[in-house]
């Protein structure tokens, strides 16, 4: 069988499963294609060959001895370079971290191991995964599969390059402020940042830091299917007692109408026509799906989220974050740190923190009547690469585009962003929300979009 690396992880899973394939010829497949088209890309930046094939090794004794092998039993998947993986350093993307070896796995690696998956590599991120573009100077400049030109996006951005052009069937990222969802939306794919607390998370290689939950990064997959996702969240939610903020909520809520709020310019973002486009164009493909969408002139607070959002992440221990950007030397984290200072500090996290249990409530109360939410995943299209580097100007006009992003997950809330489709060879999507733990609706309404249109598949890196 050709080509093993353009399937779905069900797919894939469900050949080794059979014994049609076995695990090792699908790590095999996954080994080439990654040493045909890394190359170009720079997506992945770590990994081990007879690691990988000694996982998959382990899958097909374990089938042989009739064990069930876990729902993605087999399948190559990626992981981020800021998270634990025994043996590996956890860089972030930093040269101040080249030697932070992980001896133990974060629970996002245990947890997609229990469920079969096969590591195959680790994926690139910007320094400290500050920025929605990825280069740094200890792994360098991860290239967009679809277009050199344009950012593949961050923080996860080693990540989306990957899963879009087929390197893995399934990749880990982590969001704080779109870098799930953002790669996700530029490289073609799609993406899930999950509810906060709904995966288990730790790295024991780094230091602790007095930072809240109120901005942990939370992991999420990206994949070329919603279904995939699916499966990838339903792997990486399990138990982990490792992560106290870790929550038992149920992957599947109390039903609900398939009523959609569909809001196209939300709190004055001004997303460019082709944006607009794509939105409408997905609520139409839900209404045919049989969802009843109710356009809306403007959404809960997300303006005031954004910035206060931006004040947890980057205002809790600036001065720290900005010294460790110092002695890095990383020039796109200093624009990041030094272009957000007025804005972050001084900061005040009392005041912070209270209009979060406020805003919160907001949209709580929101979702009350809608099962989900459609909006922009960015106001532009994915930026030319390095864009928040040209200048002052363009660094503003960044930073504005990614407000839906920014936002959401001040109230804790998940969100899904959908690739619908392409401007030429530049990807467009859209970005779907709901309440606390509602993944589930976001997956059902993906899946309406998904099915609507041309599915995403694992492309040829452009020139």
């Amino acid at each position: 069988m050709q080509d093993l690396w353009r399937l779905s992880a069900a797919e894939m899973a469900s050949l080794i499963r059979s014994k049609k394939v076995s695990a090792k010829e699908a790590a095999t497949a996954a080994l080439a294609r990654l040493d045909a088209v890394n190359p170009k890309i720079n997506a992945v930046v770590d990994h081990k060959p007879a690691e990988v094939l000694a996982q998959a090794a382990a899958i097909d004794a374990a089938i042989g001895r009739g064990e069930d092998a876990g729902p993605l039993g087999g399948v190559p998947v990626t992981v981020k370079v800021n998270i634990d993986q025994q043996g590996y350093a956890t860089t972030n993307g930093l040269k101040l971290q080249r030697d932070a070896i992980a001896k133990s796995n974060s629970p996002v690696i245990d947890n997609l191991r229990k469920s079969g998956a096969v590591i195959l590599g680790r994926t690139n991120c910007p320094a400290f995964s500050y920025r929605w573009f990825t280069t740094n100077l200890i792994h360098g400049d991860t290239k967009n599969p679809r277009d050199p030109g344009i950012t593949p996006g961050g923080s996860s951005g080693g990540a989306g390059a990957a899963v879009a052009a087929g390197i893995g069937h399934i990749a880990h990222g982590t969001d704080i402020a779109g870098s799930i969802r953002y790669p996700a939306y530029a490289c073609g794919v799609h993406g899930l940042r999950p509810t906060m607390g709904r995966i288990a998370a730790f790295n024991a290689a780094l230091p602790e830091r007095p930072i809240g939950p109120q901005i942990s990064a939370v992991s999420g997959p990206l994949a070329r299917t919603i279904g995939d996702i699916r499966i990838a969240l339903a792997a990486m939610s399990a138990r982990d007692y490792r992560d106290p903020w870790w929550v038992p909520a149920p992957l599947e809520g109390p039903a609900m109408p398939k009523r959609v709020a569909m809001c196209l310019n939300p709190d004055g973002l001004d997303p460019v026509p082709e944006v607009k486009a794509a939105v409408a164009d997905a609520g139409k493909r839900l209404e045919r799906a049989g969802w009843i969408v109710e356009e809306i002139a403007d959404t809960p607070p997300l303006r005031e989220a954004a910035d206060l959002q931006t004040k947890l992440w980057l205002g809790d221990g600036y001065e720290a974050q900005l010294e460790a950007a110092e002695r890095e030397g990383d020039p796109g984290a200093l624009a990041c740190l030094r272009g957000n200072r007025a804005k972050v500090h001084p900061f005040d996290l009392s005041k912070a923190l209270t209009r979060r249990a406020t805003l919160t409530r907001e949209w709580l109360a929101f979702f009350e009547n809608y099962a989900v939410l459609l909006m922009p995943v960015s106001g532009e299209l994915p930026f030319p690469d390095q864009l928040d580097r040209k200048d002052e100007a363009s660094f503003a006009r960044v930073w504005h585009a990614q407000l839906p992003q920014i936002a959401i997950p001040f109230m804790g809330l998940p969100g899904l962003t959908v690739s619908t489709g392409l401007v030429g060879r530049v990807p467009v999507g859209v970005q779907l929300v709901s309440g606390r733990y509602r993944e589930d609706l976001c997956l059902a309404a993906g899946e309406a979009i998904e099915a609507g249109g041309t599915p995403s598949a694992a492309i040829d890196p452009a020139g």
